[in-house]
C-alpha cells in the first residue's frame, strides 16, 4: 500500500485543468453541435432523435433552437438529419456562467419547380386520349 501511495503522489494528477490547460482532441472527439439554417427543411427528425431533448422547432414560426446544457454531444441529431444541416465539430464550447438557449432562423427557401410547357401539357393530353 505505500508503494500505491508513494506513486501516486509522485506522479501528479490524473487529470488536467482545465480551461486553463486545453482538452486533447483526437478524430472520435466529439465537440459540439453545429447547425446551418439554410439547408435546413424542418423535417424534425433531429427532435425526434435527440435522446436528452435538447433540440426544438418550431416550424410555423421557423425557428430552430438547441439548448447547450442539456445537450450531451451524442451525435444522434447528426447521425438522423438527412439534408446535413448538422454537423459535428471537434471544438469544444468554453465554460458558461449562464444558461443560454441559442435560437436560429430558418431560411431556407424550396426552389420553385419550372412551369410546364403548353406544347408538353398538349402532347400529353393527346396521348391519353388516342390510348382510351
Amino acid at each position: 500500500m505505500t508503494k500505491t501511495v508513494l506513486r501516486n503522489l509522485a506522479g501528479g494528477p490524473a487529470t488536467r485543468r482545465y480551461p486553463a490547460v486545453p482538452a486533447r482532441t483526437s478524430s472520435l472527439t466529439r465537440g459540439h453541435i453545429v447547425f446551418d439554417p439554410a439547408t435546413c427543411r424542418s423535417c424534425s427528425l433531429c427532435v425526434k432523435r435527440c435522446p436528452c431533448e435538447a433540440i426544438r422547432l418550431d416550424k410555423e414560426a421557423k425557428v430552430w433552437e438547441i439548448d447547450r446544457m442539456r445537450c450531451i454531444a451524442c451525435g444522434d441529431c447528426v447521425e438522423g438529419c438527412p439534408f446535413g444541416s448538422l454537423t459535428m465539430e471537434q471544438s469544444y464550447h468554453p465554460p458558461v456562467t449562464e444558461h443560454v438557449v441559442e435560437r436560429y432562423t430558418i431560411t431556407y427557401v424550396k426552389p420553385e419547380r419550372p412551369a410546364k410547357k403548353p406544347a408538353e401539357e398538349s402532347t400529353k393530353e393527346e396521348g391519353v386520349g388516342e390510348s382510351a
